[in-house]
């Protein structure tokens, strides 16, 4: 296959390829710092790399690949079970760190490799890989028993970023700034090995903060990734930032992913700056589905069409098709392509599991389409997907309507068991103002005046805060039961 980064190769060795805080590396530095870290793993095949938010990460990373391996970046607050699992499970011939960082025991018995930001190697040829060879081996979030590993082959890599740069008319001369983990596909894969695709850039602000946001788009970036966690904190920044509003307002391209953003923050960023965020969707298993696209319309609420070279479609309970494109029929989405996962490692039982005898991924997330086509998730079949009085109903909506409340600060919604109903709504709300909550049924008018009354809540819970995950997802098995 063709290389990954072709801007390795040495057609523009001056320009700046990754920047983490006050340390920069040039696309020469890069290649020479990669093929250094390629040398050293070269045949190992697996290799662990201790994902902290550093250019070590990035540089290991791009070194793995270059050598024709597959990178198993961990997560650095993994606990020791969990980390244990995923050694035992990948079996990685060797693990790359920065020098001087600790790692924790269940790692001792694996050859360490210091990774050299500014090391001196010749770069392998990365297009000796074949497209169906593993590139990086990504452990799913494990909700429901222990984390899988999703192979991720080459042409997964390619093909999403590809399909990206096409709707996102991504190009060379973009710089991104993201405060995203490197653990995991969004930060990594989107935010990292995204732009040194391009021949672009990458500033990387370690840990996210909206000053940081502020100083690198008005100095010269043109792209913000980020989770909806984050662009809330934008959101409530803006008012008292007007460096913020300048940097958002002349931002190229705001992207938001991982989970939905809600309307009611979408309306706050664009009434102050005049700028949409543009969502896509995506999983470790399928990188990157949808996307709205860059000269499309940035619908509140909606994740876009499909993707060059995805196929999508929703299906009922009895796997066959929803045809009606009329944004209420509620479906679970099943997507076809070049950018799926190839196996979950080790496990060949999950793997036929998800899915489909005609090779399409069954991804558990529910949405509606909306008459043009554009995908609105709706939330998890497993969890957001709520069968109340005869009507299938997505979590995700209701949310939305919640966090439109001047009254809610955050909210989640579940289902639980009802002797009439089959399942009732509960709503999970973090309020604004706890001493002075909003109350239960004012709170089931607001959703029902917006939606349908069968829509409403019918029990309200009050919490300080909702369980999250790394990425700002809300764990809605972590509620309290």
């Amino acid at each position: 296959m063709s290389s990954l980064f072709p801007a390795l190769t040495g057609e523009l060795p001056g320009r700046v390829a990754l920047r983490f805080g006050a340390r920069a590396l040039t696309y020469a530095e890069l290649a020479a710092a990669a093929g250094a870290v390629g040398e050293r793993v070269r045949g190992v095949g697996r290799v662990a790399v201790w994902a902290t938010p550093s250019l070590e990460t990035a540089v290991a990373v791009v070194g793995v690949l270059l050598a024709g391996g597959a990178a198993v970046p961990l997560n650095p607050k993994s606990g020791e079970k969990e980390l244990g699992h995923i050694l035992g499970d990948s079996a990685p011939g060797a693990v790359l760190a920065a020098p001087g960082v600790e790692l924790p025991g269940a790692l001792a018995g694996i050859e360490r490799v210091d990774v050299d930001a500014y090391g001196a190697g010749a770069p392998p040829d990365d297009r000796l890989a074949g497209d169906e060879d593993p590139a990086l081996v990504v452990y799913t979030s494990g909700t429901t028993g222990p984390p899988k590993g999703a192979v991720i082959p080459r042409r997964a890599v390619a093909t999403t970023l590809d399909a990206l740069a096409d709707a996102w008319r991504w190009t060379g001369e973009d710089v991104l700034v993201h405060g995203l983990p490197l653990f995991h596909v969004h930060g990594l894969v989107l935010g990292i090995l995204g732009p040194l695709r391009r021949g672009g850039a990458v500033r990387h602000l370690g840990r996210f903060d909206t000053e940081g946001v502020a100083r690198e788009l008005n100095s010269g970036a043109s792209m913000l990734f980020g989770v909806p966690t984050m662009y809330h904190r934008i959101a409530e920044a803006l008012p008292d930032e007007p460096e913020l509003v300048k940097a958002l307002a002349g931002a190229r391209l705001l992207v938001s992913g991982s989970a939905a953003l809600p309307v009611h923050d979408h309306e706050r960023i664009a009434a102050a700056t005049g700028r949409r965020v543009v969502e896509r969707y995506g999983m470790t298993e399928t990188l990157m589905n949808t996307s709205v696209r860059a000269d499309g319309e940035a619908r509140a609420g909606t994740v876009g069409l499909p993707l060059p070279g995805v196929e999508l479609r929703l299906v009922d309970e009895e796997g066959a098709a929803v045809a009606a494109y009329d944004g209420e029929t509620v479906g679970e989405i099943q997507v076809r392509g070049p950018n799926l996962f190839t196996e979950y490692l080790n496990r060949p039982d999950a793997t036929a599991a998800a899915f489909t005898a005609d090779g399409w991924f069954r991804t558990g997330d529910v949405a509606v389409r909306d008459p043009d086509g554009y995908v609105r998730i709706v939330g998890r079949k497993a969890t957001d997907l709520i069968k109340s009085g005869g009507y299938k109903i997505g979590a995700g909506e209701i949310e939305n309507a919640l966090l439109e409340h001047p009254g809610v600060r955050e909210a989640a919604v579940t289902g639980e068991p009802d002797p009439d109903l089959g399942e009732r709504i509960v709503a999970w709300v973090v309020p604004v103002d706890p001493q002075v909550p909003p109350g239960s049924d004012e709170l089931a008018d607001h959703v029902a005046l917006r939606l349908a009354p069968h829509k409403r809540p019918r029990v309200v819970r009050y919490l300080d805060a909702l369980p999250r995950n790394d990425m700002g997802k809300i764990m809605k098995r972590a509620l309290p039961t």
